[in-house]
């Protein structure tokens, strides 16, 4: 018994001596790792610090942006992921509990023309531009500035581009911040210090008016971006740089150069066979100016550019015995990495309307007809929604998704069914949709969920009239803009047009090829979309709303205010796990500058939301406007010699004097009468250019500044209603 005993004391003791060495063996352990852990904290820099932004915008690289899009919790690109889907996978905000989301904090962009920006957002790092390709970085946790970068475009140059001073947006990768400023430079920041690493030129002729607008888009390391001016007589390109030292890559001309010099490869000598020597288009540019649709897909190693229109508009000029008018109006698919093309569908044969297709595109896969396909949705200019194989090309269908008047539909070789009338030369034709598109610029976004892709629509009356002695660069009083370098080839709305403008949004099947639910706006011009998992569509309307939608049926289930139109597409995104959604509001564009849907008025502003945000409005201000112009002497004989050169140097900026609103840019029927009165020291080196209006100095004379006065009294004298 005694034995046993000891042998029990003694295994007490050594379980206890255990317990106590496994009880301070753990507290070294822990203590270890609140020390780590201490370390730990002291080398993960605070959130928004510099080392934080340096951290999260280097691993932004190709293998980054696609991996992204299994959770979409950042905003990494400007249509989200490389398809341009534009649908996040976040839910936090859902149907259910959107009605409790409110306004976290907003951002002022200090600016005033239109922006069309989408937010890109890394971990809570944002970043947006504003009109003259002005860049913001701003701190999402905190609403507040990090850096901003103007890249000094000169002001008196706005008049170079034909749809605002606008910028839709930058491209992030390995630490740099890429933006595209209006004069034509791609410009490489630094991601945390908003700092000048390279710079690069990215205009072939300086002597023309060549404009960026749109956002680059960033792939293997390549930064690729088009231009536009197509209006002003040049030849469209798009250019890949060296996203590290801004080398070129490649480039890829969308039509021929001059015939008697040698073709830059294949593709241009067998699009010279669709062009009528006889109209030199080589003189005119050609145009098809790839100024905005730019979409990869890294499976294939494609990259897909949309292309513009003629230059000019109508073809009987450019082209007189007709053509296809390669590659005008098409999708085109090049190589990503050597630039080659590789195949295209031109959606418009021969463009005659301003029919570009520049809209964005999105890359989907799709069950059609029992087999899947890898596909592109695209809703161009001339009303068709088309499904394209993007393997190949092939025409796989086309729907109008507003009523068209100009063909009734496409065959099954993918060739439009012309109505006669659609290229009359000697009517005005008054096309639907217009040369302002059933579908501009603005995003549109698609849903795997529900299978829609939302759609933004519109229509913007204009008559064109051909101009049979339309000569290249040749200024001609009422010849529409020539004065500011517009070669068009048509008059425009020399008779009224008779079709009526809408704006709405469409929820569109693109397998059924028809809508499944639409919503009507007051006005034409509203903003791009956003789909989430929440089983959401966003959109920012003309009328000066942020609008959330049930995604399936379309019932309205949110909207906020906002002061003034959207045009811009929203983003959303994961910070220290919250959903926000973010929207760039700022109204203009080539309709914001001449017509709104608002009285009510405010600077470019970010607006950035959450469940439950609660931060108040900004400060909106009532638009400023004057009563219909009256007591401006002229001369009742100026008024018709005024009225042609309005025509050519005025209209498309300030509309019709009394008859439009004036969007972003007065309309000259509702200014003070002394603004009138010394219309000279307005247009000659006047105190508006550095906003963006022209220096008429050299290019009108003051004799015919009284006449333009004359036609503005006088038109403003016409339409007042009689006493």
């Amino acid at each position: 018994m005694l034995d046993l005993a000891r042998r029990v004391a003694v295994v007490r003791r050594s379980l206890k001596l255990s317990s106590t060495r496994i009880a301070f063996g753990a507290m070294a352990l822990i203590g270890a790792a609140t020390l780590a852990g201490h370390s730990l904290a002291q080398n993960t820099p605070a959130k928004g610090s510099p080392d934080h932004i340096k951290a999260v915008t280097s691993a932004i690289d190709t293998a980054a942006i696609r991996g992204n899009a299994s959770t979409t919790k950042d905003w990494p690109s400007y249509g989200l992921d490389y398809a341009e889907t534009r649908f996040s996978k976040l839910n936090q905000i859902n149907t259910d509990n959107v009605k409790n989301m409110g306004l976290m904090w907003t951002y002022d962009l200090e600016s005033v023309r239109g922006v069309e920006a989408t937010p890109i957002v890394v971990d809570g790092i944002m970043y947006v531009t504003a009109s003259w390709s002005v860049v913001h970085a701003v701190d999402v946790r905190t609403g507040k500035r990090i850096w901003t970068f103007d890249p000094e475009v000169p002001r008196e140059i706005g008049f170079k581009g034909c749809c605002d001073v606008v910028n839709r947006g930058v491209a992030l990768y390995k630490g740099k911040v890429f933006v595209a400023s209006y004069d034509g430079r791609l410009i490489a920041l630094d991601a945390v210090t908003g700092k000048k690493v390279w710079e690069k030129d990215t205009i072939i002729d300086k002597k023309m008016s060549y404009t960026i607008t749109g956002a680059p888009r960033v792939m293997n390391g390549k930064v690729v971006i088009g231009n536009g001016g197509a209006e002003f007589g040049v030849r469209g390109y798009v250019t890949a740089y060296d996203s590290e030292t801004g080398d070129q890559k490649w480039r890829w001309f969308v039509v021929p150069g001059d015939p008697a010099k040698p073709y830059e490869d294949e593709s241009m000598a067998a699009a010279a066979k669709t062009w009528d020597p006889a109209g030199k288009y080589w003189v005119n540019g050609g145009g098809g100016t790839a100024w905005d649709s730019i979409v990869f897909d890294p499976d294939l190693n494609m990259v897909y550019i949309g292309t513009g229109n003629g230059s000019p508009w109508a073809r009987n000029l450019r082209s007189p015995s007709g053509g296809d008018n390669l590659y005008l109006g098409s999708i085109v698919a090049l190589n990503a990495e050597t630039g080659k093309y590789l195949w295209h569908y031109q959606e418009t044969p021969g463009d005659n309307w301003d029919y570009t297709s520049t809209q964005p595109m999105i890359l989907a896969d799709l069950t059609i007809d029992g087999q899947p396909r890898k596909v592109v949705l695209h809703a161009p200019k001339n009303g068709f929604f088309f499904v394209v194989d993007r393997t190949n090309g092939k025409f796989i269908s086309a729907k109008n998704f507003v009523n068209v008047n100009w063909a009734t539909g496409y065959d099954a070789n993918g060739r439009p069914i012309e109505v006669a009338d659609a290229r009359s030369r000697d009517k005005a034709i008054d096309t639907i949709p217009g040369p302002y598109g059933a579908h501009n610029w603005h995003p549109m976004s698609f849903n795997p969920q529900t299978g829609l892709v939302y759609l933004p629509a519109q229509h913007v009356p204009l008559t064109l009239t051909e101009d049979p002695k339309w000569e290249h660069n040749v200024n001609v009083p009422g010849r529409p803009m020539s004065g500011m370098g517009w070669n068009l080839g048509f008059a425009i709305n020399a008779t009224p047009p008779t079709s009526k403008p809408f704006g709405k949004l469409i929820a569109w099947d693109p397998v059924k090829q028809k809508a499944a639910w639409e919503q009507d706006y007051v006005s034409p011009w509203n903003g791009g979309t956003l789909t989430t998992a929440g089983n959401l569509v966003f959109q920012g309307v003309a009328d000066g709303r942020f609008v959330a939608y049930n995604a399936a049926t379309g019932e309205k289930l949110w909207e906020s205010p906002t002061g003034t139109g959207i045009v811009a597409a929203p983003s959303t995104y994961i910070v220290d796990g919250v959903q926000y959604v973010s929207v760039a509001v700022g109204w203009g564009g080539v309709f914001g500058m001449l017509e709104r849907a608002t009285e009510q008025e405010s600077a470019g502003t970010v607006y950035t939301f959450a469940i439950g945000g609660k931060a108040p409005l900004p400060a909106f201000t009532k638009y400023q406007q004057q009563g219909l112009l009256e007591g401006v002497k002229y001369d009742p004989a100026d008024v018709g010699p005024g009225t042609l050169l309005y025509i050519s140097n005025c209209a498309f900026c300030h509309g019709v004097p009394g008859v439009n609103k004036g969007g972003n840019v007065k309309n000259l029927g509702y200014v003070a009468p002394e603004m009138i009165t010394n219309l000279e020291s307005m247009v000659f080196a006047g105190p508006f250019t550095k906003q963006g209006m022209p220096d008429f100095t050299g290019k009108l004379k003051p004799d015919e500044v009284v006449k333009i006065r004359a036609f503005i009294q006088g038109t403003a004298d016409a339409i007042r209603p009689k006493k």
